[in-house]
């Protein structure tokens, strides 16, 4: 505008900008409308140095695993496992402590299922971290598994993030009216 101003004034400014965000159009918009969010309460999780004796423990283990909600990421020099709270006093035992990198409990995991077109679709798994990320919460592990992308967070934090991915949800049905569900 040609005006001179202070700095302050600009980032009070922009301090007092509310915007709202707006999914994109095309596929990007359907696969988030199509999506549906399951919650799992009661998560803990467990990384461990990464050498052939956990590699094997952890394989044998996953031979004899029953339970519902078990997630293994295999890292450069680390291997995490992400379960039931209820398993994990039994998976931090087949540990040496001297192999264990870090342990958390009262955790949730966030699962989001997507249409088969997530596959094939960029910025699926951004679009759903960002309004995550906006509420300043920390996603302690993160994950996808064929259409599913599974969110990690504190179990304080949890309810602000379901809330926050609902909106995302409900705004793209919202724009994108062919969606079945």
């Amino acid at each position: 505008m040609g005006k001179r101003v202070k700095l302050e004034s600009v980032i009070t400014s922009v301090k007092r900008a509310s915007v709202s965000y707006r999914a994109q159009e095309g596929n990007l918009l359907k696969v988030i409308a199509g999506s549906t969010i399951n919650l799992r309460t009661d998560v803990a999780k467990i990384s461990v140095e990464k050498t052939r004796r956990t590699l094997e423990t952890i394989r044998r283990f996953l031979a004899n695993f029953t339970s519902e909600f078990l997630q293994v990421l295999e890292g450069t020099s680390a291997v995490t496992l992400i379960a039931d709270q209820k398993l994990f006093s039994k998976i931090v035992s087949m540990f040496s402590k001297d192999d264990i990198l870090d342990e958390r409990r009262g955790l949730a995991a966030i699962i989001v299922h997507s249409p088969k077109e997530i596959i094939k679709t960029p910025g699926c798994a951004i679009a759903f971290y960002s309004p995550v990320s906006r509420r300043q919460l920390n996603i302690e592990e993160t994950m996808s598994c064929f259409t599913d992308t599974i969110i990690v967070l504190r179990m304080e934090d949890v309810g602000k993030a379901f809330a926050a991915l609902t909106d995302l949800i409900t705004e793209a049905r919202s724009r994108e009216p062919t969606v079945r569900r």
